[in-house]
């Protein structure tokens, strides 16, 4: 399974979270053989993390456009390093809401009949001595209001645009805000998203004075010239990876974690903070991550002892048992303890809608029905994922199982949704709307029939650009490519590596020279980040920066608009109900990882929002 990132995107395998409130649990008590303190604990120790086949870090400041981002980068890399507001998540398999004694601000205070947010920072420092205070935040506040066409987690009239002043006096942020909104989703899904930033970073050329880029005193009165061009600057530095672990600039931090070294190759390492504001500090004194081309690599790696943590592929994996998250039996041996590693996220293939070669085809509704009633979900998880697996149905997360967020109508057909895999219910949809079979592939013959844009002779054939490297994901693709065929659909497949499909993924103009995808299919979307309550803004909304697929209703950007400023759960549920219902996406089963932990290694978790938390383990002898 791969993920993406915070923030966002995943390449299809391991966790994935969301949500403030999720009641439902998805613990184990397989998980707690790595959590248990037997032996002695010893302070120190090298630990090596497995990554997901075909997975790098490729990006280290805290601010970037959707091309950059990914779980990968943000919450298993920057976040160890560089703290953003608020933590989400804790050192458990299912706490995913806020962690305020993780966080360098205590608790947002919403006064002014919600309109007015006051923000205390805690006092901590930055590595060099500098404090970790208001004007940390507002200078990333200011970045985001000069480059929000660069700001993944964007949406039009959202963060910052709903902002209307925010002033900084010490460790005292004050935000006002256009209009009220629920204080819930404005902290988990707008305040969650601002990274403090030092004055170090405040700077526009090497060698510069910290501050000396004036951002954080920058106005639209000079139309943001002093945060364009520090933006700029910053943006060429993460830009060159070779430098991660020389460069002056990210050495200063303020997480338990600091760089060692980096290799474009993959191979990253962490050490300490000594300077560390927080608690707990670490107690290992390395966290390597190594990198692997394809799943067989990796898991040679962890049966012959070369890593302390990793995946053991799906296909590696015994069935499934009925009343147990994890295997009855350990097919790496008792050197190592079992994990299961949720994902409260969704997976699916994301249409292009603005693609000039499918988009004017995948705009009908009708067209999405027949994509999805060819993914077998249910065949997919019993023939390759083992049973590890959940369909998903809608953009609700179906994962943990029951939890408050997920509307009847994703629960229907055995949580498929209200288009469950059925090939010959494709077929005659697609006949019925003026298609039929030509040498084996659908052709439009009634253009009346068949919808707006799409010619008499238009064969339905589109490519499916997935993530390599992980034999689960290639069989999923392969499996639904035969599927479809017999639906008359003709799915070309091209892999390529995650990096490389999140770089392509910038929305574009409709029927744009960039809109070369037709259909991605990285992985799917975890909900820590931009949003940690599961409203739909950062995928579904018009115009947001991770709205990859260029997709836009007006319905749903009304549904969406509503549970901004609605607690109701029934505002909630409308917009997931209509986001089943009209297939944004295209569907595909949610796997979760077992993870395999060295068993003299405690204190390991593997929370659903990919909170990475390293400064809790610890070995033994």
């Amino acid at each position: 399974m791969n993920l993406g990132r915070r923030k966002l995107r995943f390449a299809a395998m391991a966790g994935v979270a969301v949500a403030a409130l999720v009641a439902a649990g998805c613990s184990s008590s397989s998980s707690s053989p790595s959590t248990s303190s037997s032996g002695t604990p010893i302070k120190g120790g090298t630990v090596t993390w497995a990554l997901p086949a075909g997975i790098t870090n490729n990006w280290i400041w805290p601010f970037y456009s959707i091309t950059n981002a990914s779980v990968y980068n943000g919450s298993q890399f920057q976040w160890l390093m560089y703290r953003p507001l608020y933590m989400f998540g804790n050192n458990t398999d299912t706490d995913v809401g806020i962690n305020y004694p993780l966080s360098p601000a205590s608790q947002p205070v919403y006064s002014n009949s919600d309109k007015t947010v006051t923000i205390t920072m805690k006092g901590w420092k930055w590595s060099n001595g500098e404090p970790v205070d208001a004007d940390s935040v507002l200078f990333f506040i200011h970045l985001a209001m000069a480059e929000k066409a660069n700001w993944y987690a964007y949406t039009p009239t959202l963060l910052p645009d709903n902002i209307t002043s925010a002033t900084a006096s010490g460790n005292t942020l004050t935000i006002n805000l256009d209009k009220a909104y629920s204080s819930t989703w404005y902290t988990y899904n707008q305040l969650a998203e601002l990274n403090p930033m030092p004055a170090a970073w405040d700077v526009s050329s090497s060698g510069a004075a910290a501050g000396s880029g004036g951002c954080v005193t920058d106005s639209a009165a000079d139309g943001w010239a002093k945060c364009k061009a520090v933006y700029t600057y910053m943006t060429a530095q993460s830009k060159d990876s070779s430098t991660y672990a020389t460069n002056p600039l990210w050495q200063v931090v303020d997480g338990p974690w600091k760089l060692s070294s980096f290799s474009t190759t993959g191979n990253v390492t962490l050490v300490p903070n000594p300077k560390y504001s927080g608690s707990p500090k670490p107690q290992i004194s390395e966290l390597k991550f190594v990198p692997f081309t394809d799943d067989a690599t990796e898991y040679t790696a962890l049966k012959t002892g070369q890593v302390d943590i990793g995946y053991i592929p799906p296909a590696d994996l015994p069935p499934k048992p009925a009343n147990s998250a994890v295997p009855a039996t350990n097919p790496v041996g008792s050197g190592y303890n079992l994990q299961p590693y949720y994902v409260f996220g969704i997976f699916y293939a994301q249409p292009n809608f603005n693609n000039p070669q499918v988009g004017y085809m995948v705009r009908q509704l009708y067209i999405r029905q027949a994509l999805q009633e060819t993914m077998d979900q249910i065949g997919i998880d019993k023939a390759i994922y083992r049973g590890y697996s959940t369909p998903t149905s809608g953009p609700a997360p179906n994962q943990p199982p029951g939890n408050q967020w997920i509307p009847s109508i994703q629960n229907q057909n055995n949580q498929q949704g209200p288009y469950p895999f059925n090939i010959a219910k494709a077929k005659s949809t697609l006949e019925a709307h003026g298609w039929s079979e030509v040498n084996g592939v659908m052709t439009c013959q009634d253009p009346s029939k068949c919808g707006a844009g799409i010619p008499k002779g238009q064969q339905l054939k589109m490519t499916f650009v997935y993530s390599t490297g992980q034999a689960a994901v290639t069989a999923m693709w392969e499996t639904y490519k035969s599927d479809a065929s017999q639906a008359g659909i003709d799915v070309v497949l091209q892999g390529q590596t995650f990096n490389s499909i999140i770089g392509e993924s910038a929305p574009c103009a409709p029927m744009g020279p960039k809109c070369n995808v037709q259909v991605f299919a990285f992985g799917g979307w975890l909900f820590n980040g931009p949003g940690f309550e599961p409203t739909g803004e950062p995928l579904f909304a018009t115009g947001a920066g991770s709205n990859s697929g260029n997709y836009s209703d007006p319905t749903m950007d009304n549904l969406i608009n509503t549970t901004h400023t609605s607690s109701a759960s029934g505002a909630f549920d409308s917009y997931a109900t209509f986001g089943a219902q009209q297939l944004p996406f295209i569907w595909n089963p949610n796997p979760y990882a077992i993870q395999a932990v060295r068993s003299n290694l405690h204190g390991v978790t593997f929370n659903a929002l990919d909170t990475l938390l390293p400064e809790y383990w610890y070995f033994t002898k």
